[in-house]
């Protein structure tokens, strides 16, 4: 295995300014008043995917139409919007900013929130899934941010956890590890700004986690196995990994198996692979698309699955720094 010096070095390559940006922050914990992580930022919306995906924005802000904001599936606004968070795109790019708002007029939460769809019903997996996005793009002190995260409280179980198929104003019915964006929103919200009820619902949801192991819940399935980005609203191992090591649970022996698996397939040049771009739609949802063709989804992709990928092993990276 090379020495994890010239992985980093990969990483730190210039010609994907958003990987290298989060490299020397994430990794090498560089501050952004450091010079080469200003370089790197500065960057971000003019080279790589970032500037790719802005080069195919519309000036009015939006991707591929202006009608709603969650079609076409994975080519349209809120999934480019998504994929820019996780990028290190933020706010202070004028046309991140310009999107950003339009992303959030296109969608109003019943209750004065964001992610609401249906006559402004909240649904987990969009809902929470833009709440993390926006924090991460600099909308932490937005209003509408925080009555968001709000309701991704009022409609947690009582126990802990949420589901994706549920619209109402009421706790959640159910819960499984799939519903893992209200944790991803909280691992992106400043600690200091969490309020009691906050901290309640991540602690009880973190506990379904980690009773879980991340992944023992009803028969194996697969998908949860293998690595994929951008992440859309799918769950794997990694994604649970990232969310439990962000929010302080690094050292629970409950994540063992699935720290194990993250270590067994690591490459021998000491990289990840691109398990999946996007994941394969169940077999009921195959069906519907089969029937409906003009809805089927566009696929946003980056990397080529099967080789090594710059985004999976910064993830990998940055859970392993984590821990120690």
């Amino acid at each position: 295995m090379l020495p994890g010096r010239e992985t980093i070095e990969w990483l730190l390559e210039e010609e994907q300014p958003s990987v290298r940006y989060l490299a020397l922050t994430q990794l090498l914990k560089r501050k952004e008043t450091d010079s080469e992580v200003r370089e790197a930022k500065a960057r971000i919306p003019k080279a790589g995917w970032a500037s790719d995906m802005l080069a195919r924005r519309d000036p009015g802000g939006w991707w591929v139409r202006d009608r709603g904001w969650l079609e076409p599936r994975f080519s349209g606004t809120h999934w480019n919007m998504l994929a820019l968070a996780d990028l290190g795109a933020t706010r202070a790019i004028p046309e991140v900013n310009q999107s950003s708002e339009h992303w959030m007029a296109k969608s109003p939460l019943e209750g004065g929130g964001v992610g609401g769809f249906g006559k402004g019903k909240g649904h987990h997996c969009y809902t929470a899934n833009m709440a993390r996005g926006l924090l991460r793009l600099g909308f932490e002190e937005d209003p509408r941010v925080r009555k968001t995260l709000e309701w991704i409280v009022k409609t947690s179980h009582p126990k802990g956890g949420w589901t994706c198929r549920f619209s109402t104003a009421g706790p959640a019915p159910s819960r499984t590890l799939d519903a893992w964006e209200g944790l991803g929103a909280f691992a992106a919200y400043p600690r200091s700004k969490w309020t009691a009820a906050m901290t309640a619902c991540v602690e009880r949801a973190a506990e379904y986690y980690l009773e879980h192991e991340l992944h023992l819940q009803g028969e194996r399935y697969e998908p949860w196995y293998r690595f994929h980005w951008p992440v859309h609203y799918y769950y794997d191992l990694l994604v649970g990994l990232d969310c439990l090591t962000a929010l302080g649970y690094g050292q629970d022996r409950r994540l063992r198996f699935a720290l194990e698996l993250l270590r067994k397939k690591r490459r021998p040049d000491g990289r990840w692979n691109l398990d999946a771009a996007q994941l394969d739609p169940d077999p009921d949802t195959a069906k519907w698309f089969a029937k409906h063709p003009e809805k089927r989804p566009v696929p946003l992709t980056f990397e080529v699955a099967g080789q090594p990928s710059k985004m999976i092993t910064l993830r990998a990276l940055t859970v392993l720094s984590r821990i120690g």
